[in-house]
């Protein structure tokens, strides 16, 4: 049964992750920077405290007590990963939902289950698995095949991609993705699958704030014989600050450089819609990692955890891209290619599902 209940919040998890960027589509006469930053506000800086808040009340104390090298560690984790972040909305933006997604997550799922074991063969510690440690276990080199194919299914669908560009015309590409380019798209997602990764390693590293948290519950509930179910949410506030940092000196550099900042009181956009629009996508990207803390929980591995939350958020972001059209005009081999990608990253993402099982 728990097991059941960690595949399921996960799969919430996945449906906030694959949809969050639907209502930044409603978002009227703004520049990408500016209703980017404002959700990024709910995701990185409101939202993570109050759910810290709401379900561990001594948040801050553990944050106040813990070790100032696991804080550093985890803020730097949320620092590159915050460049994953920022590169990630840029890729969607370039790519669309489907490859955009599709490109992102296959590097992120594939890494982000390899560098805590490489960071392990650096700094050995009791109870961790290392990279070496991998290469000479069967679950181990599972896990590596299953990064060779998630690589394979990446190629697929960046080969999709070109096929694309070269099928359809510029009209008809940006009928369905405005801002369809395909070479800046697959840079800058490459980029973002790389560093977003470094989530999980933060996740890792602020482990000693999730078992402070856990700890408390068990002592306040001592009948309780599961996991508490919110002990990732200190770790996300400390996480997020680096992220927030990386995001927000961004933002800023490109509201001056485009002369955006005037969007955040330009009356004759719909501003009241705008703001309400960016905090509602803001507030459902953070979800994600809400329900992916409860599903971890209940699962009890951080790696095989991570490669389940990413293939629900493929499957999630690509039935959004189906449904908004973004291969419509496409010929059936280019379609199929698509396709087959996706296919071959799921499968990757339980091949190395399995391999962290055993």
């Amino acid at each position: 049964m728990q097991a059941i209940l960690g595949v399921i919040f996960h799969l919430i998890g996945g449906a906030a992750s694959g949809s969050f960027y639907l209502p930044f589509k409603k978002v009227k006469g703004w520049s990408w920077e500016s209703y980017w930053i404002i959700g990024g506000l709910f995701s990185w800086l409101i939202v993570p405290p109050l759910a810290a808040y709401l379900t561990i009340p001594a948040f801050a104390e553990i944050i106040s007590n813990t070790e100032s090298s696991i804080l550093k560690v985890t803020f730097i984790m949320g620092l590159l990963w915050g460049i994953g972040g920022l590169t990630y909305g840029l890729g969607v933006r370039y790519l669309g939902m489907s490859l955009g997604n599709s490109v992102v997550l296959g590097f992120c799922s594939a890494l982000g289950s390899l560098l805590p074991p490489v960071f392990y063969d650096l700094y050995p510690q009791a109870g961790k698995v290392s990279f070496t440690q991998m290469l000479n276990d069967e679950g181990g080199r599972i896990v590596l095949l299953g990064v060779l194919v998630c690589l394979f299914g990446i190629f697929l669908c960046g080969r999709a991609g070109m096929l694309k560009e070269r099928e359809l015309s510029e009209e008809t590409k940006k009928e369905s993705i405005q801002e369809f380019n395909l070479v800046k798209g697959l840079i800058v997602a490459i980029i973002s699958g790389v560093l977003s990764a470094c989530f999980n390693f933060g996740i890792e590293a602020g482990k000693p704030m999730a078992d402070a948290a856990n700890t408390l519950w068990k002592s306040a509930n001592p009948t309780e014989t599961t996991e508490f179910l919110f002990q990732n949410n200190v770790t996300y506030v400390v996480l997020l600050w680096g992220g927030l940092a990386t995001n927000l000196i961004w933002c800023m550099i490109l509201n001056t450089r485009n002369k955006t900042f005037g969007d955040y009181a330009n009356k004759k956009t719909p501003l009241l819609k705008n703001y309400i629009f960016s905090a509602v996508a803001g507030t459902t990207w953070f979800l994600q990692f809400f329900f992916y803390g409860m599903g971890e929980s209940k699962l009890g591995n951080g790696a095989s955890s991570w490669i389940l939350h990413m293939a629900f958020i493929i499957l999630i972001a690509n039935m959004w891209g189906l449904l908004l059209k973004e291969w419509t005009a496409v010929s059936k081999k280019t379609f199929s290619t698509f396709i087959i990608g996706i296919i071959t990253i799921i499968l990757s993402v339980l091949l190395v599902g399995y391999g962290n099982s055993i």
